[in-house]
């Protein structure tokens, strides 16, 4: 900004967005302070950087408010984890089932995951019976985001609302 300016020229943008050309930096300072503004890298990349001749505070104060709004806009949708093991009784399953449905029809994704412990891991079709059960049951409001695949010791399968 202003004085900051290492290049020797630049391409200026005027203040009201019309392109002057490249100038000396010197003579780009020199219009800005006519216009009572700043000169303000916007471009770097060039080998001729980029400079505008505006209000740093109004830019300054813009671009945040741009940067709030699209915060503001922007949905968030939250990912609860729920977990099992292969050796769940039918109850605990029930349950676990009962707060995977609540979760969806809150609107938020599932990510369920089987963990296997020591030699379950020898035995990945209990689990894949057990995962299957689940799937089954929240058929009705839920799909598949992605299917079950084993990850190390575990495997996780991702629920969202239909």
């Amino acid at each position: 900004m202003n004085e900051d300016i290492t290049a020797e020229k630049v391409l200026l943008i005027g203040p009201e967005g019309e392109q002057i050309g490249v100038i000396p930096v010197g003579q780009a300072l020199s219009i800005a302070r006519e216009a009572d503004l700043d000169l303000v890298v916007v471009g770097d990349g060039s080998p001729v950087p980029v400079c505008k001749v505006l209000d740093y505070g109004k830019y300054k104060y813009e671009t945040h408010r741009k940067k709030a709004e699209s915060r503001k806009k922007q949905k968030t949708v939250e990912l609860k984890e729920v977990q099992i093991r292969p050796s769940i009784s039918e109850h605990d399953l029930s349950v676990k089932c009962r707060a995977i449905s609540k979760f969806i029809e809150a609107g938020k994704r599932v990510k369920l995951v089987l963990r296997y412990r020591g030699r379950e891991l020898s035995h990945k079709e209990v689990g894949q019976m057990v995962m299957t059960k689940i799937l089954e049951y929240c058929q009705e409001f839920a799909k598949e985001e992605t299917p079950p695949k084993l990850e190390g010791s575990a495997m996780i399968a991702i629920l969202a609302k239909k």
